[in-house]
C-alpha cells in the first residue's frame, strides 16, 4: 500500500467529473488500498475520493468508526445516490481543505447503490454521519466541493482560510 499525495484546493482536478469503473481489476483494488492507506495516514479524514489524489475514477472510501476498529472501512465503486431524506446541518471538513471546517446543509438519510472492493453490488441505507460522508465523497466524483454548498460569505471565508494555510505551507517548505 502507498500513501498518496492529497490534492488541495484550488487544484483543477478537484473540479473534474470522474469516469466510471468498467471492471474491478487489480489496479482498482490497489487504488482502493492506497486510498484507505492515505486516508488513515492523514489522521484527520474519514473519507477520501479518488479525484482527491488525482485519479479521475468513480471510487471512494469511508471509515466513520474510531481508528483501529475492524470492519469500519466501506468502499464505494461507481456509487449512485438513489434516495435522500430529511435535512441536517453539520460541520464538514475536507482533506483537500486542510484547516477548514464549515456548516453544510445535507440530507440526513441516504440510500446508495455501489460496487464493493470485489465488484459485488450492494445497497446501503444510512443516516447521520455516514450519510453526510457519502454525500461529501460522492460530490467529489462529480467535481463538486463542499464549499459549493456554502453561502457566498462563508465560501469566501473558507477560501481565505485555505489561502492562509497555503501561505504557511510555502513558508514551512520553501
Amino acid at each position: 500500500m502507498t500513501v498518496l499525495q492529497i490534492l488541495t484546493y484550488p487544484n483543477k482536478k478537484l473540479r473534474e467529473p470522474c469516469n466510471p469503473i468498467l471492471c474491478v481489476t487489480e489496479e482498482i483494488e490497489k487504488l482502493v488500498d492506497d486510498l484507505a492507506e492515505t486516508m488513515y495516514a492523514s489522521n484527520r479524514g474519514m473519507g477520501l475520493a479518488a479525484p482527491q489524489v488525482g485519479v479521475l475514477r468513480r471510487v471512494f472510501v469511508i471509515d466513520t468508526q474510531q481508528p483501529g476498529k475492524d470492519g469500519g472501512l466501506k468502499v464505494f465503486i461507481n456509487p449512485v445516490i438513489i434516495n435522500t431524506a430529511n435535512i441536517a446541518i453539520s460541520n464538514e471538513g475536507c482533506l483537500s481543505f486542510p484547516g477548514v471546517q464549515e456548516p453544510v446543509k445535507r440530507a440526513d438519510r441516504v440510500a446508495v447503490q455501489a460496487l464493493d472492493r470485489r465488484g459485488d453490488p450492494f445497497v446501503l441505507d444510512v443516516t447521520g454521519l455516514l450519510a453526510v460522508a457519502i454525500q461529501h465523497e460522492y460530490d467529489h466524483l462529480e467535481g463538486v466541493l463542499f464549499i459549493d454548498h456554502l453561502s457566498h460569505f462563508v465560501r469566501d471565508r473558507a477560501k481565505r482560510k485555505m489561502a492562509k494555510w497555503q501561505k504557511q505551507q510555502r513558508r514551512a517548505n520553501p
